[in-house]
């Protein structure tokens, strides 16, 4: 690839990033109504209203269309082509700048772990913060599709930002942060080290790919979910004031920090993983069809 293609890894990753939204974003929906329910310092989620993912594909359906499994997809999509456009062009981009350098690679021609673990964070830390934004507008639509489907994207936008202000398309920004670094960590360097293992056994095949994006997903799920439990619930947090103890004022969560702790303290640790099997759910399909689009468009 010349000097000049130096854009082709971002144009890929955010064309398979797109496809693959498209194809499990209903499992988000669900994903994030699991999450968000139980919440003992929220009256409005503190039932449970759903039993598991597909007790929550069912109600969703029946209550509000099926439609309403898709609210918040264009958010959605213009996430992907922000964010997983930036972080896997910015992860095969930084690869190849340190195999330029000599560093990528040991003695033996094995990829160095630690190489790997640099380029993942550093293209998820910075691809979660600039589309957070978009993030913050999927979840709110996502979790009152109702009024989502009379508004649009962009009337979410300035919803939100008249309302909240810059700050607020900006909550949850650090969870989203540690969660985006985590995911890249593990998903991407286990499915580089994955693929490279079983190249000598079946080829640099679409089977591999396949398997090497499964272990992949797993792996990242495992590590993420209570990271992702409580940016969706400081996304869903609007800036009005709730009545706890008296205290007109007072938010239900100050920070990520608070939130975990009443999460765990009123819930048990095992709400850290709502939405865990939605997760594992969405993400193996995800990384499924990304990976696959991903290794066709780079030999197109």
């Amino acid at each position: 690839m010349g000097n000049s293609e130096w854009f082709y890894p971002f144009v890929c990753g955010g064309i398979a990033s797109i496809t693959a939204e498209f194809g499990t974003f209903p499992i988000d929906t669900a994903k994030t109504r699991l999450q968000i329910q139980g919440q003992k310092f929220d009256d409005q989620f503190s039932r449970l209203q759903y039993r598991g993912m597909t007790h929550a594909f069912t109600k969703i359906s029946q209550e509000e269309g099926f439609r309403a499994l898709y609210s918040g997809i264009w958010p959605a999509v213009l996430r992907q082509a922000t964010y997983g456009t930036i972080k896997f062009g910015t992860y095969y981009s930084l690869k190849k700048h340190l195999a330029q350098q000599g560093l990528l690679h040991d003695s033996s021609g094995s990829e160095r772990v630690w190489a790997n673990v640099v380029c993942a964070v550093t293209a998820g830390a910075v691809s979660s913060a600039i589309a957070n934004p978009t993030d913050v507008i999927k979840v709110r639509m996502q979790v009152d599709s109702r009024e989502a489907g009379r508004q649009s994207m962009f009337s979410c936008f300035r919803e939100i930002y008249e309302r909240e202000g810059v700050r607020g398309l900006w909550r949850g920004v650090c969870p989203t942060g540690c969660r985006a670094v985590v995911i890249a960590a593990v998903e991407l360097p286990v499915y580089d080290a994955c693929k490279n293992t079983l190249i000598p056994i079946v080829g640099d095949t679409s089977a591999n790919h396949f398997l090497a994006s499964s272990v992949a997903s797993l792996g990242s799920a495992i590590a993420s979910t209570p990271l992702d439990v409580i940016r969706t619930r400081l996304m869903n947090q609007k800036r009005l004031t709730v009545a706890i103890e008296g205290l007109a004022s007072a938010k239900i969560y100050t920070s990520s920090l608070d939130c975990a702790v009443r999460t765990v303290r009123t819930e048990g640790a095992l709400a850290l993983y709502k939405g865990f099997i939605p997760t594992l759910m969405r993400m193996g399909p995800w990384n499924i069809i990304f990976f696959l689009t991903y290794e066709r468009l780079k030999v197109l």
